[in-house]
């Protein structure tokens, strides 16, 4: 007997960035996680099965947050005036240290995990920290909690303190352990995660492109964050054309599936690059501003036909819930577009889909409620007033502007009530 859930509501999704699809009171059908389809009433083969009515809620596909640093949470919203290099130095790496010991680790990604689920992020991209063993409680966490996740442990040998980095050996050996421990996973997968490039040696890169490609595993790193860390690569790695050249001589540029988190100050070259290998970009619009990094010019590379999704970076970004990650990519395209108004501004539907639809290719077929697509959604409830008055178009751009986790109140995962 196949697994069928009903859902009744108002549903919102984006097909494709430029539009909302929206079927009002409405029943969506899923089968062993997978949408069925959308109907006005129950259809008459699936008579009997009970039928979850939200009423006049808003049904939308859960958020996907393409890049964050579990490690980093419990920072989050402290050292937002230094600069990126400086702010490494003064409060994460001595956070990221903490990992090591197993008990901190499941503390402190359990208040991670609750806060990431409670906002709607039902599929995300994730940084651990270079301790194996703090890594493995974070998998343990993640698949408790029922999310779809690649979870990576970071790997760094050198330029950074000596209580968080590792030999090239012992990084290697780490990653290899949590893959082959975790690979056949179904919800939270390993994915390979130099931090970035300046803190890995050639020999490291080279290793992680190896098991990358062995293994099939998705790439996470940074590319092209601030113009003080593109100087430093430039100093490391002499032979390399350029920042985005470093990942891909070692095998770690979309030679498998690979999202690269900021990419602000991309040359003509890394463009092309990006471009011919369909590589995902993720916006981490907050985290760029808050230590002044500077503004990925998304216009420009949507007309360019790049791939954008939204990362909450999370604790460069202060705030965890992907909302809010929509609304800063708006606010700044609308800078952007004050000295160049040939920069269109982003819309609400540009940004739902970045992080939904767009985001979600990433996994697979998630983040829409078309036809095949995994069942991934929350419920949305708002004021009675304002549900009254106004379509669901509107009502969905006041949750992504003032929403928060108290609007939600229901989380499917693969049609799976969490």
């Amino acid at each position: 007997m196949k697994n069928v859930l009903i859902v009744k509501g108002h549903f919102i999704y984006t097909r494709t960035a430029e539009n909302y699809e929206v079927y009002k009171n409405s029943c969506l059908v899923s089968v062993d996680g997978k949408v069925e389809g959308i109907y006005p009433s129950v259809p008459d083969r699936f008579k009997g099965v009970p039928v979850h009515d939200y009423g006049n809620r808003l049904v939308i596909p859960g958020f996907v947050d393409l890049h964050l640093h579990a490690a980093q949470f419990l920072q989050s919203g402290m050292g937002m005036t230094k600069q990126l290099l400086d702010w490494l130095e003064d409060y994460t790496f001595d956070l990221e240290r903490e990992f090591q010991n197993r008990e901190f680790a499941r503390k402190a990604y359990s208040c991670f995990a609750e806060k990431l689920v409670a906002c709607g992020t039902l599929r995300a991209c994730i940084f651990a920290s270079s301790s194996t063993t703090g890594t493995r409680e974070l998998f343990e966490i993640l698949k408790e909690k029922g999310i779809g996740a690649y979870v990576g442990k970071v790997n760094m040998d050198r330029n950074a303190p000596d209580f968080i980095i590792e030999t090239t050996e012992d990084s290697l050996k780490g990653t290899k352990y949590l893959i082959e421990k975790y690979r056949d996973e179904r919800l939270v997968k390993p994915i390979i995660t130099p931090r970035f490039a300046p803190t890995s040696t050639e020999g490291l890169l080279k290793g992680l492109g190896e098991l990358a490609v062995k293994y099939d595993l998705p790439v996470q790193s940074h590319l092209s964050e601030s113009l003080d860390e593109i100087r430093w690569v430039q100093d490391l790695f002499k032979g390399a054309k350029n920042y985005s050249d470093v990942y891909f001589k070692n095998n770690l540029f979309k030679q498998t599936k690979t999202v690269m988190a900021h990419g602000i100050y991309l040359d003509d070259d890394e463009k092309k690059l990006v471009k011919k290998m369909d590589l995902m970009l993720a916006h981490c619009p907050d985290s760029n501003i808050n230590l002044r990094s500077g503004i990925m010019p998304v216009r420009t590379y949507l007309d360019m036909g790049l791939k954008i999704g939204l990362g909450s970076d999370i604790a460069g970004g202060h705030k965890i819930g992907l909302n809010e990650a929509m609304v800063r990519a708006i606010q700044l395209s609308k800078i952007l577009n004050l000295t160049n108004d040939k920069l269109k501004p982003l819309t609400v539907s540009e940004v739902f889909y970045m992080g939904t639809k767009g985001g979600g290719s990433f996994f697979g077929k998630t983040g829409s409620f078309e036809k095949g697509y995994l069942f991934d959604a929350l419920v949305i409830e708002d004021d009675s007033m304002i549900a009254k008055r106004y379509s669901p178009e509107d009502r969905l751009e006041k949750f992504i502007y003032t929403g928060d986790d108290r609007n939600i109140c229901a989380r499917y995962v693969e049609g799976d009530k969490l």
